[in-house]
């Protein structure tokens, strides 16, 4: 369903947006918990760099399914609709690889250090 056709989606895009511009979150080190957006087939950020131990969830706001599949360690979502979400707390440090197991095209990394 499009923006267009659901206002409501138009809405939450939006302010998705806007917050992500705002506050860029696991874009320099960050811990604790971190978000990551899947819209317009593309990770928000695509590249992390966060502590070991941060968690991070990935939220699907597109319009179509998407997973997130770890290249090395074969760690994979379900595949996740509209609104749903996967978390994955990151302990081990080392650079993580990830893509879209649906899309491979979409890729993202998560740098984790101590």
């Amino acid at each position: 369903m499009s923006a267009v056709a659901n206002p409501h989606l138009w809405t939450r895009r939006a302010l998705s947006t806007l917050l992500l511009g705002v506050l860029p979150l696991g874009a320099r080190g960050e811990t604790g918990k971190v978000a990551v957006h899947i819209d317009n087939f593309a990770f928000s950020p695509a590249e992390l760099k966060i502590q070991k131990g941060t968690e991070v969830t990935w939220t699907n706001n597109d319009d179509i399914p998407h997973t997130v599949l770890f290249i090395k360690t074969g760690v994979r979502s379900k595949t996740m609709d509209t609104d749903a979400s996967f978390s994955y707390k990151f302990d081990k440090i080392g650079t993580f690889d990830y893509i879209c197991g649906l899309h491979p095209h979409m890729k993202g990394k998560a740098i984790v250090t101590e």
